[in-house]
């Protein structure tokens, strides 16, 4: 649990972190207070995960515990709706390439044929 509560915040840190490096990157000692700062996420003394996910992340999931099962149900079922649709789609440019090859390679199969016609054969020395 408690490696979980770390994640869960690192990812969040992670997250608004792309954000702060472009805005406040310029002040003195900025990249030193966020090495501590993990430091102090990790830390088994201080627990700062375990009090920020307590603190903050946990109540903000619970009261949006409905809207997020919402989300998911209606990714899951977008998720399986492109699924198709893709594979539908790889299907029908799979078998285009197949009959485009097929239609090439008979072109080409037609014409080693033809060059052993008769009169080809005629041609060749007598052995």
């Amino acid at each position: 649990v408690r490696w979980m509560m770390y994640w869960i915040v690192f990812a969040l840190f992670m997250a608004t972190e792309t954000i702060t490096d472009l805005l406040i990157s310029w002040f003195p000692f900025y990249y030193e207070m966020k090495m501590a700062f993990v430091i102090w996420l990790l830390s088994p003394y201080t627990r700062g995960a375990s009090l920020l996910y307590r603190k903050f992340v946990h109540p903000t999931l619970s009261s949006k515990e409905k809207e997020i099962d919402t989300y998911i149900i209606q990714a899951k079922e977008r998720g399986y709706q492109a699924m198709v649709r893709f594979g539908k789609r790889g299907l029908n440019l799979a078998a285009t390439a197949a009959v485009q090859a097929a239609t090439k390679s008979q072109g080409a199969l037609a014409g080693r044929l033809r060059s052993f016609s008769m009169q080809d054969l005629r041609s060749l020395p007598d052995q």
